[in-house]
């Protein structure tokens, strides 16, 4: 095992995932706050060594099948660059040090981050072959980093950002399934066996529901009475641009350049989507804090 292969069995890429525990910190307006962004931090980097725990977990549960994928066939595990003992190695000195350290910088947080690994050990020994719990507990997972980012920091956990959030999460998901789908093509169901009891047009009839509450939720929190009271600003509605070319750029992506299959990929790869995500953050950034 070389240090390359443990670097890349752990899916640094996958970390950006991870930025969602920012979300209350930078809606709160609390982002310049050094002592409560610092605590964000250290979440961050807790829930990134988490998070990559439980993608070795996953690799050791999917070995077979990923060794048949024409992508996930590369990875150390199932190329075996990096064999099963050295992964269940790493995999526990993570796990045991990010949930002990997650327990000592918050109770609550640790708690949401204990949960968040049961339930992706769940979900990679059996719940992922469950359909539409299977996407749903994707989803889940980043509802609970944004919540841990507001635990943490210990400012009040707004129903907009649950709900916000788990609809994006459900887009990238239901996004995510739709590509497996057609990359796979015949094959699909000998990768992942809940597969076969999706369809193209049952995900598009999905991600259409999903893409449209995404769009009216973010519009709605723009432009609530209470959040403009509590913001004390009017103007994040300005930032609705952003998010409905953000949306309608993935789902072009997704249809027309067959992509989506790892979201962050397409987010840190794309420039068109990376740049309307900095316009993005530079536009709350001026409203919130300027």
């Amino acid at each position: 095992m070389s240090l390359r292969d443990a670097i890349v069995s752990l899916r640094p890429t996958q970390w950006v995932k991870n930025l969602f525990l920012f979300a209350a910190l930078i809606f709160s307006q609390n982002l310049a706050v050094l002592s409560k962004s610092l605590r964000v931090c250290w979440g961050f980097v807790l829930f990134c060594a988490l998070a990559s725990s439980t993608y070795l977990i996953n690799d050791l549960f999917d070995l077979q099948k990923d060794q048949k994928h024409p992508i996930k066939s590369r990875r150390p595990l199932a190329s075996g660059r990096l064999s099963r003992s050295q992964a269940v190695l790493i995999a526990v000195f993570l796990g045991a040090i990010s949930l002990g350290f997650s327990f000592k910088l918050h109770t609550q947080f640790g708690m949401l981050a204990l949960a968040y690994f049961l339930m992706n050990f769940a979900y990679s020994a059996f719940l992922k072959h469950v359909i539409i719990l299977d996407v749903m507990l994707l989803a889940f997972g980043f509802v609970l980093r944004a919540v841990a980012g507001a635990v943490v920091i210990e400012v009040e956990i707004s129903s907009w950002l649950l709900i916000c959030t788990i609809l994006i999460a459900l887009f990238l998901a239901l996004s995510k399934r739709r590509h497996e789908l057609v990359i796979m093509a015949e094959g699909s169901q000998d990768h992942r066996k809940v597969l076969g009891e999706y369809s193209p047009y049952f995900l598009d009839q999905m991600i259409g529901v999903v893409t449209a509450s995404t769009l009216m939720s973010y519009m709605l929190y723009t432009l609530s009475p209470e959040v403009i009271r509590k913001l004390e600003t009017a103007n994040l509605k300005f930032t609705i641009p952003f998010v409905l070319y953000g949306i309608f750029r993935y789902l072009y992506l997704v249809h027309q350049q067959s992509k989506g299959g790892s979201p962050t990929k397409v987010l840190l790869t794309d420039k068109p989507l990376m740049l309307n995500i900095l316009l993005w953050f530079v536009a709350i950034w001026v409203i919130l804090y300027l």
